[in-house]
């Protein structure tokens, strides 16, 4: 089981997310609060959950990404058997595109 779902979650952090008004304020926030090599590790996954929810296979991502097979692999893991925040979110983005 995943370390960190053992420790007390920062509340906090997820209500300052939820501050935010649109998309310049949270660029400035993740900024401001990760390193740059964090941030766009973050911004990996997402791209690479984006492309598998796409059905897009992982060879592709691969080339698309630069994503090692493992991180794909593990994205692919929280898309599948994860708390479904993926799902969520991509179907919320969905329904504002339409």
């Amino acid at each position: 089981m995943n370390k960190l779902r053992n420790k007390p979650r920062n509340e906090r952090l997820y209500e300052a997310i939820l501050s935010l008004r649109n998309v310049e304020e949270c660029m400035m926030f993740f900024d401001d609060l990760c390193a740059k090599s964090e941030l766009a590790a973050i911004e990996q996954r997402f791209q690479v959950a984006s492309y598998l929810n796409e059905g897009m296979i992982y060879t592709d991502i691969l080339s698309k990404t630069g994503a090692s097979s493992a991180t794909i692999s593990r994205v692919n893991r929280s898309l599948q058997y994860g708390r479904g925040g993926f799902q969520m979110v991509f179907e919320r983005m969905k329904d504002e595109e339409e």
